[in-house]
């Protein structure tokens, strides 16, 4: 009896001290929670209401508008835009050309600077992610008075080499977009990169080093494998980041003609709610895109899962 009562004290004692733990934790979840309910849940849940009503006037369009439930309709005229679409296509050029050159220069920096020695490292870490701290608006500016010709030493130098171009040509101004990008977040993934490569472990890279690999053996056939899962993370964010497209286009397109404003499909939306008034359209255009990401998300993940484990 004096056992089996010694041992079912510290059972209560640890039962009571989860459950303090459990209500600590709690108290400390509930405003975090509160938060994400009110700026993330109930906005997402307002727009899908929003996109499925409409404001319509009777008669010939004369008197007040009423708002009324129109079911899928919004999403239709939103797919049958031609100007929405055409976002939609050019957004998947942009990805096209932005994923490979940002993420594939995020790679080959982070090997150089996992290769380079070690009094360099922080001064090449620190200027890779130097143009990352620079806010995207600032950045576009940037940028914007580089291109625009004129005023531009940028252009002046290649005009001086004998070189003729117009970054805000309607032909260039897509590449123009994707080296700001890359400018903006190559550095960002490189220190996410590298902090991977930080984490293999040394032991494999010196039994490397005594078989006989070299520097780019080691960096192909051991280091890149490890650190994939750190590489599914970047491209994951960088797909959605890139569905995210606002900022850069509109501030270029003060500076050209080239950039309308429907160029992409956040700049759709944007129009659709502030310049057009019809929020609804825009509530279902900005749930489009949110699917479409959601989408992409779930067939990136899957992906990397499979090159994980294979």
């Amino acid at each position: 009896m004096a056992s089996q009562a010694t041992t079912t004290v510290p059972l209560r004692k640890r039962g009571a001290a989860s459950g303090t733990g459990g209500r600590t934790a709690a108290l400390f979840l509930v405003p975090f929670f509160a938060v994400f309910a009110i700026a993330m849940v109930a906005p997402v849940i307002y727009a899908i209401v929003l996109s499925f009503y409409a404001q319509q006037k009777s008669g010939l369009g004369f008197g007040e508008a009423k708002t009324a439930f129109v079911g899928l309709e919004n999403y239709v005229q939103v797919l049958q835009s031609e100007s929405f679409v055409s976002g939609v296509v050019r957004l998947v050029l942009y990805c096209l050309i932005y994923i490979p050159c940002m993420v594939g220069g995020a790679v080959i920096f982070a090997l150089l600077l996992d290769a380079t020695v070690a009094r360099a490292r922080k001064l090449f870490q620190l200027l890779v992610f130097l143009p990352h701290a620079v806010p995207g608006v600032i950045a576009a500016l940037i940028w914007a008075y580089l291109y625009t010709p004129g005023i531009s030493p940028l252009v002046q130098a290649l005009e001086g080499g004998g070189i003729q171009i117009n970054f805000l040509d309607a032909h260039m101004v897509l590449p123009a977009i994707v080296n700001i990008g890359v400018w903006e977040w190559t550095g960002y993934n490189v220190i996410i990169l590298f902090t991977a490569l930080q984490a293999v472990p040394r032991e494999i890279l010196e039994a490397a080093r005594v078989d006989g690999a070299g520097e780019i053996r080691t960096a192909l056939s051991i280091k890149f494998p490890l650190i994939l899962p750190a590489l599914s993370v970047i491209m994951l964010f960088t797909i959605i980041g890139t569905l995210q497209l606002f900022t850069e286009p509109s501030i270029i397109a003060k500076a050209t003609p080239s950039i309308t404003s429907t160029w992409v499909p956040n700049m759709w939306a944007y129009d659709a709610a502030f310049i057009r008034h019809n929020l609804n359209q825009a509530a279902a255009a900005s749930i489009i895109i949110a699917g479409l990401a959601a989408i992409l998300s779930l067939v990136v993940t899957r992906f990397s899962s499979r090159m994980n484990k294979s």
